[in-house]
């Protein structure tokens, strides 16, 4: 890793950085627009309740330049949780550097560590640059696609 980027554990201190970032992510990947009176305080609880989810941010030089956060899914058919990784997403400025790679690689080490059996994530159709990146990093399209209700859609 460069040695001018540092990943770390979000503080609390970091959530307005991770409401900002998660609200342009909505917009350049999905064309949603989120709101901030639900945005703040989900990334906030996720910063103290890391049993639900954690924040990984690079810094460089104390600006948060990428992040990602990590939610945990439990397998009974392998006997270990899933690390799935949400809420992507670079800088524009810092974009086709490594920063997502070394959060990715940063993250997986620490699965692998706490006896994890894979990493997943989800990615729009459309996201072919993202999707790139994700094989470049080892991963694989699984197969499955992903169903929803959510009550909290119009």
């Amino acid at each position: 890793m460069p040695p001018e980027i540092h990943i770390r554990s979000a503080t609390l201190a970091d959530a307005p950085t991770l409401a900002r970032y998660n609200a342009a992510m909505a917009i350049e990947t999905e064309h949603k627009v989120l709101d901030p009176n639900l945005l703040t305080p989900g990334v906030e609880h996720a910063i103290i309740h890391s049993q639900a989810a954690r924040y990984y941010l690079a810094d460089i030089a104390g600006q948060v330049v990428g992040q990602l956060m990590v939610t945990f899914e439990w397998s009974d058919w392998r006997n270990a949780d899933f690390w799935w990784i949400q809420s992507v997403y670079v800088h524009p400025d810092f974009r086709a550097k490594g920063v997502f790679k070394y959060l990715y690689q940063h993250v997986e080490q620490l699965a692998r560590q706490a006896g994890a059996c894979g990493l997943r994530l989800y990615v729009e159709r459309e996201n072919t640059r993202a999707q790139e990146v994700y094989r470049r990093l080892g991963m694989t399209d699984s197969g499955y696609a992903v169903f929803e209700t959510d009550w909290t859609k119009k």
